[in-house]
């Protein structure tokens, strides 16, 4: 996989450069190299980004970091089987419960909602800081929806956190999934209340807050660059229609006129 001359690999965290230090040096930077391109790469490319991360598996396999990346990489293209096990792996080397809300949500995507549900009651959620206890209650509160507990969910999401004026890199997030899980129930008022609240604290445009508010409302929103391309093919249609319409009538006129020829020379 081709990689950039200007992505040298320095980009990486002190902490994940630190544990490749481990490795013969020109093998640390190929694989901080990659691990660069699956962070680039894992929003817009996730296809490409989990490329970049089997490459550097193969060569660093060991690495925790390693593991972990290629855990995420595997988990943004919906491989969620293959991103248990990366996950797994990087936690038995670290010892780490971070990784535990994204491990059961793995759960959830190969279809086992309960084992994601049954690891939120496991001690491990108490060892995690505040944000990773969010995610966990997030991550239980999908769960409850994929067992078709609705009411179930809107109560898991009531939290401290979520009443809380305090905006976190998390609130957004929180606020959303209380929402939709409002909405699940038909609770339409209250929705809308807290798909604005999360709007307001959605500071990095992390949620679609701002859609869902204006399909409440009614509100339709007119792509002005496919409007502008659709009339200007509409109007070439309506061109190539009179330019045929033109060769037509001309065409029809040739043939009359030389069907005139005929018959002038029929009576010479």
């Amino acid at each position: 996989m081709p990689i950039p001359d200007d992505v040298t690999g320095e980009e990486i965290d002190q902490d994940v450069r630190q544990e490749l230090m481990s490795l013969p040096k020109t093998l640390a930077e190929d694989v901080a190299r990659n691990l660069v391109m699956v962070a680039n790469l894992l929003d817009e490319e996730p296809e490409q980004a989990y490329e970049y991360a089997r490459i550097a598996l193969r060569l660093a396999s060991r690495v925790a970091a390693v593991r972990e990346a290629a855990g995420f990489a595997a988990y943004a293209v919906g491989k969620y089987s293959e991103a248990l096990a990366e996950f797994r792996a990087a936690r038995r080397m670290t010892g780490s419960v971070e990784l535990w809300p994204v491990m059961a949500d793995c759960e959830r995507g190969m279809g086992r909602p309960e084992r994601a549900l049954a690891m939120a009651g496991e001690p491990e959620v108490q060892k995690l800081d505040k944000a990773g206890q969010v995610e966990m209650r997030l991550v239980a509160a999908g769960a409850r929806k994929d067992m078709g507990q609705a009411e179930a969910a809107v109560v898991t999401l009531q939290s401290p956190e979520l009443a809380s004026n305090s905006v976190q890199p998390w609130t957004a997030r929180l606020r959303y999934a209380y929402a939709e899980a409002l909405l699940a129930v038909g609770r339409e008022s209250e929705a809308r209340e807290w798909f604005a609240k999360a709007l307001e604290a959605d500071q990095g445009g992390t949620t679609n807050a701002s859609d869902r508010l204006a399909e409440l409302d009614g509100v339709e929103f007119t792509d002005a660059l496919e409007e502008t391309e659709a009339e200007a093919e509409e109007q070439g249609d309506t061109a190539a229609e009179a330019v045929e319409t033109a060769e037509t009538a001309e065409a029809a006129q040739a043939v009359e006129a030389e069907g005139d020829k005929k018959d002038t020379s029929s009576e010479s």
